[in-house]
């Protein structure tokens, strides 16, 4: 069986370009795969299911065709997307997945997230991260009116630019000690996750003696980022987008 493992399109009417580049991805390689995860930031930012962009329109229309197809599709939560439903999901032919969730696939236990939830020396990310998953917030965020919700997320994502432009670059990736406590308490060797946007392959020594494995996925901007799940093993793979 082989699996595709995707994050970090950050989809928007202002990235067109990204836009080609996955509809060309379900043609190309989706298409003859058996599973495609999302693992999160698939959208640049999503205010609802009942958002009326033709995006989101034209998206759901793109991973249906591919999941008539035959192909599984899994989506995980990013902290951009974290209010995408099951009502938007149904469109796209998708299974929602929850924070953290394993496959075991060619003897091995991988666990899959977003990875925000691993910046844990973030803690203002963290404060923030918290409160926008509370289901009250989020209620009261999706009774507003559209445009009213356009806006607000709008002014979330320049104020996150703005704070993350005054870290320091290892606030903002994952703490090590997070990776391993997640790892040991799934029973997992591998971790493959997102959000930071620095595509590598980590060794990670376990209290145990043994050694597990951190794959980390890239942003897609100038190439695209995919990882590879077969019987020939784990691919991390750069393509020109």
């Amino acid at each position: 069986m082989d699996a595709l493992f995707i994050s970090d399109l950050h989809l928007s009417e202002e990235r067109p370009h990204t836009t080609a580049a996955f509809l060309a991805f379900l043609a190309d390689k989706a298409v003859v795969a058996d599973e495609l995860y999302i693992l999160g930031d698939f959208f640049d930012a999503w205010i609802g299911d009942d958002d009326d962009r033709p995006l989101a329109g034209q998206i759901a229309q793109a991973l249906r065709q591919l999941a008539g197809n035959g192909v599984r599709i899994f989506f995980q939560h990013g902290n951009r997307d974290f209010l995408l439903g099951e009502q938007y999901a149904a469109r796209c032919g998708m299974q929602l997945l929850p924070a953290l969730h394993v496959i075991e696939r060619h003897g091995h236990r991988y666990l899959l997230a977003h990875g925000d939830q691993f910046c844990t020396d973030d803690a203002a990310y963290q404060q923030f991260r918290a409160m926008v998953r509370a289901p009250a917030w989020q209620q009261d965020f999706l009774a507003k009116p559209l445009a009213e919700r356009r806006a607000i997320a709008a002014a979330l994502r320049a104020k996150s630019r703005e704070a993350n432009s005054l870290k320091a670059e290892d606030i903002m990736d994952v703490t090590p000690a997070e990776i391993e406590r997640a790892l040991q308490e799934q029973q997992c060797d591998t971790l493959i996750h997102g959000h930071t946007h620095r595509p590598a392959r980590h060794s990670v020594p376990m209290a145990d003696g043994t050694t597990a494995e951190r794959v980390v996925l890239g942003e897609w901007v100038a190439t695209y980022w995919c990882i590879r799940l077969s019987a020939d093993g784990l691919q991390l793979q750069e393509q020109q987008a």
